[in-house]
């Protein structure tokens, strides 16, 4: 199983509008039947459920936009009534102004890049000129989101703006690698939300909200299944959490860079070892941060780590990916090769600085 990211190139949307004729005008029918309910029925459960979709729906939906780029378009999030929009990265890609459009409006406003951070791939644009009445989103504690909370996906999937999807949360903690490319940074991201909301290309930077009107997460990328030709995995989409996007959004809005990222870090460099038989087994450190985590605890240039705390180490993938489900401060056991003796070192983490 891959995965591949939900913003759509411009291309992919004019095919998306042609393979499928114009949206119906037709009303459906309903014929009688011996099994109709009867007048004036009391109303049922999904009555109510329905209702509370309804009120999200109404909610949540006005803070969610449409970003279009030279190069595509994607969704984002009003996150302040000054015109901050928080967004994926790979949403932004390269570029530095944008035209935005607001659920409640066909106009496009001009906007602006305020900063992007590809490592935990989010960014902000900021309204030329805010309108009055933005409606920025409440964002939830992606700390209590629990496996089973209902979901709506908003966001803008093949270019249909202000379109809504429903799912529950189907696992928390994911430790997720998009793949780089077609505006992607190629970022391993920590901690998503899981959900079986749909998500397709132009959902990016959407909203996926809970059932009190509140944002648990920015809507990013969607499961391919390889033996399926790398067609859609139906129900398996992964959202970043609130408490990171709104850690790197007010970092951003700030100072434009990112000092905390919240992200674990050894203090090296590495890249993928290869053994004498010409497979990968392990990651080679180039260099080591002075005074940082990997010096303090003694690493060294040329140590081949295979593996972090249980997790086995064969690639500099593997590598990033079994730190971003770690959080600095914490301590971890690094096991490694020097000079063809395996060795252990005890390691504080610390944080990964800004990239950008």
């Amino acid at each position: 199983m891959a995965l591949t990211c939900a913003a759509a190139l411009a291309a992919a949307l004019v095919v998306g509008g042609c393979s499928s004729s114009k949206p119906s005008t037709s009303s459906s029918s309903t014929s009688s039947s011996s099994g109709s309910s009867s007048p004036g029925a009391a109303p049922s459960t999904s009555d109510q459920l329905q209702n509370d979709y309804q009120q999200v729906i109404g909610n949540v939906l006005p803070s969610v936009v449409q970003i279009t780029t030279a190069s595509g378009l994607g969704s984002g999030i009003v996150y302040d009534d000054k015109g901050d929009i928080v967004t994926n990265a790979h949403v932004v890609g390269t570029a530095t102004t944008f035209d935005v459009t607001l659920a409640n409006s066909t106009t496009t406003l001009p906007a602006t890049l305020v900063g992007s951070y590809p490592d935990s791939d989010l960014a902000v644009v900021k309204l030329s000129n805010p309108p009055s009445g933005l409606r920025p989103a409440v964002f939830a504690d992606s700390g209590k989101v629990e496996v089973g909370q209902i979901t709506l996906a908003m966001g803008s999937p093949l270019g249909l703006s202000s379109s809504v999807t429903e799912g529950i949360v189907s696992a928390t903690g994911r430790t997720v690698s998009e793949p780089s490319g077609g505006g992607s940074p190629g970022a391993t991201i920590g901690n998503m939300v899981q959900t079986s909301a749909a998500i397709n290309p132009g959902n990016s930077g959407g909203a996926l909200v809970n059932l009190s009107s509140q944002v648990i997460g920015i809507n990013t990328l969607a499961a391919v299944d390889q033996e399926t030709n790398g067609s859609a995995a139906p129900g398996i989409g992964f959202a970043i959490p609130s408490a990171t996007i709104t850690n790197i959004a007010d970092q951003l809005i700030k100072s434009g860079t990112v000092t905390n990222s919240g992200r674990a870090a050894l203090g090296i460099t590495a890249r993928t070892y290869f053994d004498s038989n010409f497979k990968p087994s392990g990651a080679v450190i180039v260099s080591v941060t002075a005074g940082g985590p990997a010096a303090s605890a003694g690493l060294q240039s040329g140590d081949v780590i295979t593996q972090l705390g249980s997790t086995q180490i064969t690639t500099l993938s593997s590598l990033t990916t079994a730190l971003a489900s770690l959080t600095p401060g914490s301590k971890v056991t690094v096991t490694y090769q020097r000079a063809g003796q395996t060795k252990t070192a005890d390691v504080t983490l610390g944080t990964l600085s800004a990239t950008s």
